[in-house]
């Protein structure tokens, strides 16, 4: 006789004192209705074991426990005699996903939504989530732009109760920004606030920067900017009143209307500071970079609360505030600010911790750290231990976080957290540029050997004029306080006749040599280095008479002990794209007494970056170079200077400028003395916002070279103007300019188109 316990578990649920069967000792469990799930999976579940005393309550704890399993849509208990049969109806399993129709994106990352939701392969089956997944397919498409997208999902049962789902989708077209309208403006054209906007109307690069396509997350982004702009401007009273965006019926245009009130134009009456200064007012006054009667600027006023919060964080303040009072006279339109001061308790660091480090040793970064255990916060340190570990160029992200000791009021921990990159290389690529056409190369490299922070290489290249053999080894911390040692060992053959505009020779060389760093301060550094170079002559039938009489003086065969000393220093911030500080260099190349040259070259460089707006960076450049024997020897002709070309002046044939050989080709010869100009604008290419992979610059270019006997004239200058495109390729730099001369004189081959693929030696 079978009694069913769903009263029992009714009984249960209502706390009645009722029974709905007697109590029993379980004898056997028999489980029926499984078809994917095992019966182990209803026996691990089951609060009810063989020999336990069978009660209502036990029969109500096992209905709960398997239907919160969510395997199940029934359960129900049943009992023949000392039997208990544990009877369930299992829901379905999703046996596979299947999306047709999809084009505009990776399939995976829909599979990875859909996850998110409750919705993937192998998870029990709940029709209830088929309308979030559809929400969910629709919001990644509205996302791109597709505001015209249909969804339809099919269910399709399958054996051992299990189920497919399929995701059908009507993509239709992309929408896109009919028209962005501003309204309320006067005191700017709404051109000019268009132009702050990453949103944009279809134009030459959308196609790219998909800018055309409406996102509520660019659109807040824009508002913002063009917050700031008003801001910026004096404009204190600016508001966004409401923004409006509607679709067209067709779904294909999208119209977006901004309503903005701008207000009156503010300027500042006057600044000043309160509160607990620390520092004398003298020495926080020249970081307010707001005076009386200038337009009132809210990223100039920010900047000068960072400034002050930065200064006295210096001297172990880390938890300064430093907040703006502002007070407006509503009438004269200007606006007085009150800058608070409240430094808070200075705090030191109790322990620098290191984190990520996996494969560099620990000793790599706590050496660039200039900020100290036990020492006072000092704000400027510790900025400038990040910047020094960052440029060390073994990690990715390098992260420094400060935060309090619990149970302290005057302890912060300096927490470096880094993610590494990998610092060993095994590389064969290709290049090409116009002078030395195909450049195939080689290198094995490792920046970070075995954690050291020391780095090994050996590179190979060749092209249609230069052969290039080298390996070269770096220890930059061979002493503790920062000096650093390498040595280098090259073979080098270059034949100048494979190239349009240089005088021919075959040079063949090999060497080795020593070098030291010595830093003499965070961004500067003195190097020294002595090499032994062997180097051989071989001339041809075509070399210019000079070359010839060099050889029948000195001969063709050469040993040269090489010293070299240089000043360095670098201030930008940006290895790659620099907006602003400083790069120069003093060098001396110089060939010593015990060899058979003796010679000496010396050479400046100043680069400067200046960043005029967000978007554009003026680059300035000039450089001077120098060479002479000495000692009764002449200066070897390789050693003479080059110009024209990118490098120096772009319009020229590369190397082409200077001294000419006018018994063969009219081929250039270099000279001992040579002067090089450059003024660039920098900008990113327009449609691609800030992004730092390509870059144009309009230029500015002048430079020559003289010969020996002929005066340095600022008349026998070369100059051009251009535009240059630098690319961050998957393949390497690239450089493309299109270069106009401005004075060409007889002789001159220009070059009006020049470009450079890959890293070249």
């Amino acid at each position: 006789m079978k009694k069913s316990l769903i009263a029992g578990l009714l009984s249960a649920l209502f706390a009645t004192t009722a029974s709905a069967f007697e109590p029993f000792v379980v004898k056997d469990i028999r489980v029926e209705g499984v078809q994917r799930t095992e019966a182990g999976t209803v026996f691990s579940y089951l609060p009810v074991k063989v020999g336990d005393t069978m009660t209502d309550e036990k029969a109500a704890q096992a209905i709960k426990a398997l239907f919160g399993t969510g395997f199940y849509r029934d359960v129900r208990l049943e009992i023949e005699g000392p039997l208990l049969v544990v009877l369930v109806d299992e829901r379905s399993a999703i046996a596979s996903l299947d999306f047709v129709g999809i084009k505009a994106f990776d399939k995976e990352l829909l599979r990875k939504s859909l996850k998110e939701v409750g919705l993937s392969e192998s998870r029990i089956f709940d029709r209830s989530l088929l309308d979030k997944a559809e929400q969910e397919i629709k919001r990644q498409y509205l996302s791109r732009g597709y505001y015209g997208a249909k969804v339809t999902t099919t269910v399709t049962p399958m054996e051992r109760n299990r189920v497919g789902l399929s995701f059908s989708v009507e993509e239709g077209d992309v929408s896109r920004i009919k028209q962005i309208n501003i309204i309320g403006n006067k005191a700017f054209d709404e051109s000019e606030l268009l132009g702050i906007f990453t949103l944009r109307t279809p134009g030459l690069m959308t196609w790219y920067t998909k800018n055309d396509q409406y996102s509520k997350q660019k659109l807040s982004g824009d508002l913002e900017s063009l917050r700031s702009f008003y801001l910026d401007r004096g404009y204190v009273e600016f508001n966004t009143e409401s923004t409006q965006v509607s679709i067209s019926p067709d779904k294909k245009d999208i119209y977006i209307t901004v309503n903005i009130f701008e207000g009156e134009k503010y300027t500042i009456s006057s600044v000043k500071l309160a509160g607990n200064l620390l520092l004398p007012e003298a020495v926080l006054r020249p970081l307010v970079t707001l005076r009386p009667g200038d337009v009132y600027s809210r990223e100039r006023l920010t900047d000068t609360t960072k400034a002050i919060s930065e200064r006295i964080g210096d001297e172990g303040y880390a938890f300064a505030n430093v907040n703006a009072a502002p007070e407006l006279d509503k009438v004269k339109h200007q606006v007085a600010f009150t800058i608070l001061v409240d430094p808070g308790r200075r705090v030191y660091v109790r322990r620098i911790n290191i984190a990520g480090n996996t494969r560099t040793r620990d000793e790599v970064i706590r050496r660039e750290m200039r900020q100290m255990e036990a020492s006072w916060y000092d704000g400027e340190k510790i900025n400038k231990s990040r910047t020094r570990v960052d440029k060390i160029g073994y990690f990715e992200e390098v992260t420094v976080e400060t935060p309090a000791v619990a149970g302290t009021t005057d302890q912060v921990d300096m927490n470096i957290s880094v993610k590494e990159k990998p610092t060993g290389s095994v590389t064969l690529g290709a290049g090409f540029s116009q002078s030395e056409k195909l450049v195939l190369s080689g290198a094995i490299q490792q920046q970070n050997i075995f954690g050291s922070g020391k780095s090994v290489g050996a590179q190979i290249s060749t092209s249609k004029s230069n052969q290039v053999y080298s390996l070269s080894y770096t220890d930059p911390y061979y002493t503790i306080d920062g000096m650093s040692r390498g040595f280098d060992i090259y073979r080098r053959k270059t034949d100048t006749s494979k190239l349009n505009s240089i005088a021919a020779y075959d040079i063949s060389s090999w060497g080795g040599g020593v070098r030291y760093g010595i830093p003499i301060g965070d961004e500067n550094g003195i190097g020294v280095g002595l090499a032994l170079d062997s180097t051989s002559i071989t001339l041809t039938p075509f070399s210019p008479l000079f070359y010839q009489s060099f050889v029948a003086t000195e001969g063709n065969k050469f040993t040269t002990l090489v010293g070299s000393i240089g000043w360095s220093q670098d201030t930008v911030d940006s290895r790659i794209w620099p907006t602003k500080g400083v790069i120069q260099s003093a060098s001396v190349e110089i060939g010593l007494p015990g060899g058979n040259l003796k010679y000496i070259r010396p050479s400046y460089q100043y680069q400067q970056f200046f960043p005029l707006t967000r978007i554009f960076t003026l680059m300035m450049n000039g450089q001077v170079d120098v060479a002479n024997g000495f000692g009764g020897k002449q200066l070897p002709f390789w050693k003479n200077y080059y110009a024209g070309g990118i490098g120096s002046v772009r319009g020229y044939e590369s190397g082409s400028l200077g001294p000419r050989d006018p018994s063969f080709n009219d081929n250039a010869l270099g000279g001992n003395r040579r002067l090089i100009g450059n003024a660039e604008m920098l900008f990113p290419l327009p449609g691609l916002g800030l992004g730092k992979s390509v870059r144009l610059g309009a230029f500015f270019d002048a430079g020559n070279v003289w010969g020996y006997g002929s005066k340095v004239s600022i008349g026998d200058m070369r100059y051009s103007v251009g535009l240059s495109v630098a690319w961050t390729s998957p393949f390497g730099p690239l450089k493309f300019s299109f270069a106009d001369p401005l004075n060409v004189k007889t002789g001159d081959k220009v070059q009006h188109f020049q470009f450079q693929l890959g890293n070249t030696f």
